[in-house]
């Protein structure tokens, strides 16, 4: 005897973005809100530019209007938080809107995190800083919601974007580098390998690494990102090893060797080898920097 036919349940919009009803989350109506009321999502990790993207933006809603409401939460005294929208707030800005269509809806801070994250992690051309802390705020949000397990959770991070947790845990662990190292990763001068290696220094030897990044114009290798991290477990990790590796010329011909007694002439005898090394490095800085400003000043003339 056959079993009738059970009716088939699509997954709605709102079920797929979690935004099911229920009595804490009942607003459900579209309306018209001022734009100075809607205030960016904290610590957005997305970067909203003027781009060619943006123009596009700008036209369709010229011609057009908001096609998709912005999804908000209520703040204090009638103001909001966006969690996704941002770009059509500032695409509304530029076409001389003063409101915007927005949904509201009362998230809990980690709920908000996912969606804000899902919400734009599909975009095109998302910068490896981006992901990096986009990824962190996600993964910080569902482990505080009771995810078990570090490879298990990365996993689902990066299960919207099809990445892997291996590839997520990567992106997270750039997170930690300095805005300006990640700077360089954004722009290629870093790969990604060499930028998760780096990210394991302290904020002050990254400091010191941008350093002489700046006065080298010399990026770290995979090899050698590798031994500033070692260096750096150890503790033992300095500006002058810095500049040693990162200078250092593999199958170099020349091979200046100087008598460690002839140096030491130079120096009082309480002086370290590390200490008599920065001087050296400081003396070749400030040489570098006369020299440059004798060619610039020979350029005016």
């Amino acid at each position: 005897m056959r079993r009738p036919k059970k009716d088939i349940q699509l997954t709605s919009y709102d079920d797929l973005l979690g935004l099911e009803e229920s009595p804490e989350k009942s607003m459900n109506q579209v309306v018209e809100i001022e734009l100075e009321k809607l205030h960016p999502f904290k610590n957005h990790p997305f970067r909203v530019s003027d781009d060619e993207k943006m123009a596009e933006t700008v036209e369709s809603i010229k011609n057009y209007g908001v096609l998709n409401p912005a999804l908000v939460r209520p703040q204090s005294e009638g103001e909001y938080e966006l969690i996704s929208g941002h770009r059509r707030k500032r695409g509304c800005e530029l076409c001389g809107k003063t409101t915007m269509p927005v949904l509201v809806r009362n998230y809990t801070d980690d709920e908000a995190v996912i969606i804000m994250v899902d919400s734009n992690i599909q975009r095109e051309n998302i910068l490896p800083s981006e992901k990096a802390h986009a990824y962190k705020m996600k993964y910080d949000a569902m482990k505080h919601q009771g995810s078990k397990g570090e490879k298990y959770t990365a996993d689902m991070v990066g299960e919207s974007a099809g990445d892997s947790g291996r590839t997520v845990q990567r992106y997270i662990r750039l997170a930690a580098l300095s805005d300006a190292l990640l700077e360089y990763v954004d722009n290629n001068k870093i790969p990604m390998i060499v930028g998760e290696k780096l990210s394991y220094l302290k904020p002050e030897e990254q400091e010191w690494l941008l350093e002489v990044i700046a006065n080298s114009s010399i990026f770290p290798t995979k090899q050698q990102a590798e031994q500033l991290k070692e260096c750096s477990a150890n503790g033992k990790l300095n500006q002058s090893y810095i500049y040693a590796v990162l200078l250092k010329k593999e199958n170099s011909k020349i091979n200046v060797t100087i008598p460690a007694k002839k140096i030491g002439n130079y120096f009082p005898e309480t002086y370290s080898k590390e200490q008599i090394e920065e001087v050296i490095f400081m003396l070749l800085d400030k040489w570098k920097e006369n020299k440059e400003g004798v060619a610039d000043a020979e350029d005016t003339v």
